[in-house]
């Protein structure tokens, strides 16, 4: 029977002023698909996106309409190396502008995490390969929101971001 060999915690790297999405996909096709998605979704948003094949050639195939980002999602992936995993990370927007486009590419298996938070990857190694076990995404809680948290939550999604009326 198959043994795991080790446990790895990788821990991303990227802009402060980026969010990023941890996902698992599998075909080929991922790269042009979630291209697609993310440069239709709204003309500032700049990304990168990085796939890890996981036959074949096994390479990490990549794309995006900003270099600096291409580059950041490639080198967090060579850390990552688990088979058909993605990661996008996005600049002049947020997750919740493209997560549902994301999620409804044919090829899209799961998503792992999407944040701005730091983000460790918890990677399983076999003999086979790599693989995705789960992500730690930013800190525990503190304590439990009071009345002014509320204000102060509900001010943030209502004037600062919009997202509310």
């Amino acid at each position: 029977m198959p043994e795991i060999s080790g446990w790895t915690l990788v821990q991303l790297s990227f802009p402060e002023d980026c969010n990023v999405i941890l996902g698992q996909s599998h075909f080929i096709k991922t790269v042009e698909d979630l291209y697609e998605a993310l440069v239709t979704s709204s003309p500032s948003l700049k990304f990168g996106l990085a796939f890890c094949e996981a036959s074949g050639d096994c390479l990490i195939r990549s794309d995006g309409n900003d270099e600096e980002l291409q580059k950041v999602a490639v080198d967090n992936m060579k850390e990552v190396a688990a088979g058909h995993s993605f990661l996008v990370v996005l600049r002049g927007g947020y997750p919740i502008n493209v997560l549902n486009r994301i999620k409804d590419c044919q090829e899209v298996c799961r998503i792992f995490a999407a944040t701005a938070n730091p983000l460790q990857v918890i990677v399983c190694e076999s003999e086979q390969g790599r693989g995705v076990a789960g992500v730690i995404d930013g800190f525990p809680p503190k304590g439990v929101e009071t009345e002014s948290d509320v204000e102060w939550r509900k001010n943030l999604l209502r004037r600062i971001i919009g997202y509310k009326r």
